[in-house]
């Protein structure tokens, strides 16, 4: 059956929260040191990894991490705890990288992002961009003018499910008004994305890589799917 619509995950997947070492120029440790260079590449692969747990929790931690992507208090009360333990002992420093994480112009599109949404949106099919996520994304697409190649954003600390519930998954394709059947799910995670499968859809795979090792992923996926 064609392909009506296509659904793309964010983090991973459009974008990528790059490691930019000027964040950490200004941190200390516990004794008011600058962080040495393996803590300060330790702290970024946490901060930027985009998939899996980057720390050890305790029961009320774990909770809010399972539970980020649905809750703004949440993901923040995590991710500060998460900083913590990454070497950021001063709350006022791990505030201030806590607001670059959450700030999607902090957020790097991967090489072939608009012209994948633009190509798609040209050919007539239905876009929708379907996060688990806990900020409003919408700005890193107003900014560069990609807005108007996506038709439905599905947030999830807006609808109140994340993925692989399929109420969302669901919900996505209602918004678009095509059948599963005829719908794309393009995401970096095959537990959470690949849950699109469930409903009838089809799923394609694209690695979560720094934007510079993947210039070509989302037309790759989209291809095999004879997308594009």
């Amino acid at each position: 059956m064609a392909i009506k619509a296509v659904l793309f995950d964010f983090s991973g997947t459009l974008f990528r929260l790059e490691q930019d070492e000027t964040w950490l120029t200004e941190l200390t440790d516990h004794d008011g040191d600058p962080l040495d260079v393996e803590a300060q590449t330790e702290l970024m692969r946490r901060m930027t990894a985009p998939v899996g747990q980057v720390a050890k929790l305790d029961d009320e931690h774990q909770h809010a991490w399972e539970n980020r992507d649905l809750d703004a208090g949440l993901h923040r009360k995590v991710y500060l705890e998460v900083l913590r333990q990454s070497g950021v002992p001063r709350v006022e420093q791990a505030k201030a990288l806590y607001h670059r994480l959450i700030d999607p112009l902090q957020w790097t599109p991967y090489p072939d992002t608009e012209d994948v949404l633009k190509g798609t949106h040209e050919q007539g099919l239905a876009v929708g961009v379907l996060s688990n996520i806990a900020f409003d994304i919408r700005p890193a697409f107003t900014s560069r003018g990609l807005d108007s190649y996506v038709d439905a954003f599905v947030l999830s600390f807006e609808v109140g499910a994340i993925k692989p519930q399929p109420e969302i998954f669901r919900l996505a394709i209602d918004r678009l008004g095509v059948p599963a059947e005829e719908t794309l799910m393009v995401g970096d995670s095959e537990e959470a994305d690949g849950g699109a499968r469930a409903l009838g859809c089809a799923f394609a795979l694209v690695e979560p890589l720094p934007t510079s090792r993947r210039p070509n992923g989302l037309v790759t996926a989209l291809r095999e799917h004879v997308v594009r």
